[in-house]
């Protein structure tokens, strides 16, 4: 049975944004996207997924497989990128123009990324000098929905002596967030380990001359830039294709 196409003028209600948005990031990291994935991800119940799955497939924003989880369409990757690019742009706009702090703005773009029009994001990017990434590390969709998602190690991989830049960190944790910059690691900071404790214990960083334990579960939210080993990358262009870039 053949779903029923969305119309290119019919607009995605928040829930469904939020939803393609949750598979997406499932897809790009773990494969389909599975119910009790997406349920955690959205903190809702798993029957309410269930439904939005069916609905979502129905509109050819999806295709699902019982027991094999759900993976977007070619509309459904263009609408999640779309939304991603709204939200990363918003935090861009409200750190780099209205000097928001880097941990409030996630919930702000939240709030507004199914408002703003693409008209209005394309003008705030442009206004701030066409950001590639948000205030986090995050890379940020263009105009024509293609995106390079970078492959990095995160701190936890690495070992006693090693040096990186620091690339990514996770938006939604406000509190992580403000520790992280108390200590400098943000985003474009060089790091290096300088020692490890075994069993999982703390993890010294130097960061611009001063050592700072962390925990074995935050290393593993930091991403970073070795620069001395290939980093492969995946572009999603607007038609939805996946293709690899040539390694550095």
């Amino acid at each position: 049975m053949t779903a029923a196409r969305r119309s290119p003028v019919e607009a995605l209600t928040a829930p469904v944004e939020d939803y393609l948005k949750a598979i997406y990031e499932i897809e790009r990291g773990a494969g389909a996207a599975g119910t009790n994935e997406i349920a955690q991800r959205l903190g809702c119940s798993a029957a309410s997924v269930s439904g939005m799955i069916r609905r979502l497939a129905d509109q050819g924003l999806i295709s699902h497989e019982p027991y094999h989880g759900a993976r977007l369409t070619e509309d459904g990757r263009r609408a999640a990128l779309k939304t991603i690019r709204r939200h990363r742009v918003i935090e861009a706009y409200l750190t780099k123009a209205l000097k928001y702090p880097w941990d409030r703005v996630h919930a702000e773009a939240e709030r507004l990324e199914h408002a703003a029009s693409d008209d209005l994001i394309d003008r705030m990017a442009a206004a701030i000098g066409e950001p590639r990434t948000d205030p986090h590390g995050a890379p940020i969709p263009t105009r024509d929905g293609a995106v390079v998602e970078p492959t990095y190690r995160s701190v936890a991989d690495l070992g006693a002596g090693e040096r990186a830049r620091v690339a990514r960190v996770s938006d939604d944790d406000g509190p992580r967030l403000r520790y992280l910059a108390e200590l400098g690691i943000v985003p474009g900071a060089q790091i290096r380990v300088v020692s490890r404790a075994p069993f999982e214990g703390p993890i010294t960083l130097k960061v611009a001359q001063h050592e700072h334990p962390i925990g074995a579960s935050l290393a593993a939210q930091i991403l970073v830039d070795t620069g001395n080993e290939p980093t492969s990358s995946s572009s999603t262009p607007a038609s939805g294709t996946r293709k690899t870039t040539p390694r550095r």
